[in-house]
């Protein structure tokens, strides 16, 4: 079995593959354009931050599994693949507590406006009047956008800078906000209004795309901060140009509106021009530590994958399927009963959705539920009691 890594990827990880027994190919530099042609012949794809597009999976007929070594799969053609039957695995919270770090830093930044007081210095000028007008993090309130494993790890970290914590999670119940010490916000819009600071840690999706409108960051106070090591699209990108022009609000961000794909190359922004923005290169989840952990979970979904075919992180398994009713059939466990069972089902134009089998101690007997398009009429079901020498139970739900 054929592994491509499309993207870097640690030497020593590269030889646990190669461990496992697979015929590894890294190729750190092939570009999105040529990675259907590179990836024709492999089973398994690993890629970062390179974009796996439908063309992809049209070509690669071997291709049974996709990770990305990261957190989101914005960069795979995720329908592509569930159209093709191809899996797509990816690593969160792998790189939690990088991002985090990254986020508090640009927060401590912001208030104590580091980078300007090193380009000052950088450019001979001493102005401790100027640079000694901080507010101060301690009691301040910072308001976290999404409660993931990030948002979790930002969280903490505010808490121990003596911070008030905020935090607007589709999933965050008020027991769920004590037990982690902070507070819980109804809606993005009262987190925004009652932050000095607003860290966003939202995957992007159709839902969140945009989710920080031009309402959001009019709520928020004046002089306020908004952190970004997230998504750029999560964003009203006009509006918050808007403000910032207009001296209402401070941003630090890692992340930028048409940003290179490539490492190194030539990138404008208007945003990232502005005195009260500061900006990195899209770096949260860039230290040794993290890209370290990432491939070591990358290792295991593939070790899972071919000791087993099973495929953790999977995020393209339907969690509900068509199915409409369930068949329990409580068999003997010997060859081709299933089979048979199965083939009434197909006879009678009905679809199988989902097939699971438990078996009983001792091997002798078995329970079928066998989710299926349509529930089937009564005559199936009596045509399957009736062959008693292999089954013993047979009943329909609803689903």
């Amino acid at each position: 079995m054929k592994i491509l890594v499309a993207d870097a990827f640690p030497k020593d990880r590269l030889s646990d593959l190669a461990a496992l027994g697979l015929e590894v190919e890294h190729r750190a530099d092939v570009s999105a354009g040529d990675l259907p042609a590179a990836a024709a012949d492999a089973s398994i794809l690993v890629v970062r931050s390179k974009e796996v597009s439908a063309d992809v999976f049209d070509r690669a007929a071997a291709l049974s599994l996709v990770i990305r070594a990261g957190a989101g799969v914005n960069t795979i053609d995720v329908a592509a693949a569930s159209q093709k039957g191809v899996y797509v695995a990816n690593c969160p919270g792998q790189n939690s507590i990088a991002v985090a770090e990254l986020a508090i830093g640009l927060v401590i930044a912001l208030d104590r406006r580091i980078p300007d007081n090193v380009a000052a210095l950088r450019a001979g000028r001493w102005d401790k009047k100027r640079f000694s007008e901080a507010a101060g993090l301690y009691g301040r309130t910072l308001g976290v956008a999404g409660l993931g494993a990030i948002g979790r790890e930002v969280a903490t970290r505010a808490l121990a800078l003596g911070m008030r914590v905020l935090a607007w999670s589709r999933s965050l119940t008020a027991e769920g906000a004590k037990a982690l010490g902070i507070e819980r916000a109804p809606d993005l819009l009262s987190a925004a209004r009652a932050s000095d600071v607003l860290s966003l840690h939202l995957p992007l999706s159709r839902e969140t795309r945009g989710v920080v409108s031009r309402e959001v960051l009019l709520a928020m106070k004046p002089n306020a901060a908004l952190v970004n090591t997230a998504r750029a699209e999560l964003v009203d990108q006009a509006a918050l140009l808007e403000l910032v022009r207009a001296g209402r609000l401070r941003v630090a961000t890692d992340v930028f509106a048409g940003e290179p794909a490539k490492g190194q190359a030539e990138f404008q922004s208007e945003l990232a021009q502005l005195p009260d923005v500061y900006g990195t290169h899209h770096i949260g989840a860039s230290t040794a530590q993290a890209q370290d952990a990432i491939a070591r979970e990358t290792v295991r979904i593939v070790e899972a994958f071919v000791r087993s075919g099973e495929v953790p992180n999977c995020v393209n398994v339907a969690r509900k399927t068509p199915a409409r009713a369930r068949l329990v059939v409580r068999h003997f466990d010997r060859v081709g009963v299933l089979a048979n069972v199965l083939g009434i089902i197909r006879e009678a134009g009905i679809n199988v959705e989902e097939v699971r089998n438990t078996i009983f101690e001792q091997a002798q007997a078995a329970s079928c539920a066998i989710d299926v398009g349509e529930r089937p009429p009564d005559a199936l079901l009596e045509r399957i009691r009736s062959r008693r020498d292999e089954v013993m139970f047979v009943d329909c739900f609803d689903l």
